[in-house]
């Protein structure tokens, strides 16, 4: 089989095809034939040598996310059978083989089915960014543990930067959940995208007030604060409802106006999917899942999330298009539907 592989960190020019054995299914275990590989921020990070600590050395298949069919389980395996449409998580991470082969072969828990009418692009834009927005919408002490129809009922949710992948996803899920939601973007062309994703209200932080902007449509406050960018702290916790919650998903050094965030009695949380519990993590594949199969989260321009596909032989490039902040969802063609 083929297989994108880095025998040390670098720029993306690092990534060279090469041939590998094809990987047997053991016991518990999965082999997907990968269609859609998905590349994430944090996959060019562990390529470059800067992502998420875990333990594991190159030479390394990178990518966490993808969509594919089942090749092949193992003993032991139930619920999947050869030929069933799948999507995958976190495949890469402490692992050495990532979604940028052929085929990867996973344990049970990492592979989900999805619906025979459910494009591989849907299933590939899944894994970090949805599993990222369910944990955001979900740390809130009196709120739901998972994610469902009316779970966010009666609540408004403020989501920074409503174009990129995880902001789309959040715009989806408490769209689906029943939420309120206001997002904030940098430019009209992302407005319209945010606005196409579902958001109730699209506020162009360049242009306008964002915290005077969000008291004038919520003037309680946002109950939910999805952020991906520590700068925005201080308008944040102008627009927090007294006892919400922000939900920091990105790194960086955080000054945090405490008297402020006191006087509103305000939890700041920061997310990383990789490391939630295993309770938390399966409580948003199970309604990412859910979301994906009913038809509430889609992907494409007209869901506020354009495609950008790119061959396998061009997976330099694509590492490159995540690197170079290109607007949509960047996904590699591995192998044919």
């Amino acid at each position: 089989m083929r297989a994108a592989v880095f025998e040390e960190p670098g720029p993306a020019a690092v990534l060279q095809i090469v041939e590998r054995e094809t990987p047997s299914a053991g016991a518990g275990e999965v082999r997907v034939r990968i269609v859609l590989s998905a590349v994430n921020p944090t996959d060019t990070g562990t390529r470059a040598g800067r992502g998420v600590p875990d333990g594991v050395a190159p030479p390394r298949v990178p990518n966490q996310d993808g969509a594919g069919v089942v090749d092949g389980v193992g003993d032991g395996v139930t619920g999947l059978e050869p030929g069933d449409r799948v999507w995958v998580w976190d495949a890469s991470y402490a692992r050495a083989n990532g979604t940028a082969q052929e085929y990867v072969v996973l344990p049970r828990r990492q592979v989900v089915r999805m619906n025979d009418d459910i494009p591989f692009e849907a299933g590939a834009a899944l894994g970090i960014p949805a599993l990222t927005a369910h944990r955001c919408l979900t740390l809130a002490s009196d709120g739901p543990a998972r994610l469902g129809p009316a779970a966010l009922e009666g609540r408004t949710v403020l989501v920074a930067g409503g174009a990129g992948a995880v902001g789309n996803a959040a715009i989806q899920l408490a769209k689906w959940a029943g939420a309120t939601v206001l997002t904030t973007v940098s430019s009209k062309e992302k407005g319209d995208l945010a606005a196409a994703a579902g958001a109730d209200a699209v506020i162009n932080y360049r242009e306008e007030d964002v915290a005077a902007r969000v008291r004038e449509l919520a003037p309680g406050g946002c109950q939910i604060v999805v952020e991906v960018n520590t700068e925005n702290l201080r308008t944040d916790l102008s627009a927090v409802a007294p006892g919400g919650n922000i939900a920091i998903y990105v790194g960086g050094e955080v000054t945090i106006p405490s008297f402020k965030a006191m006087l509103k009695n305000v939890s700041l949380d920061f997310v990383l999917t990789y490391t939630t519990t295993t309770e938390e993590k399966d409580n948003a594949v199970a309604a990412v899942a859910e979301a994906v199969n009913s038809g509430a989260f889609k992907v494409g321009e007209e869901a506020g999330l354009p495609i950008l596909r790119y061959p396998f032989e061009r997976v330099a490039d694509a590492h490159e298009a995540v690197e170079q902040h290109a607007v949509g969802k960047v996904v590699i063609e591995v192998t044919r539907p």
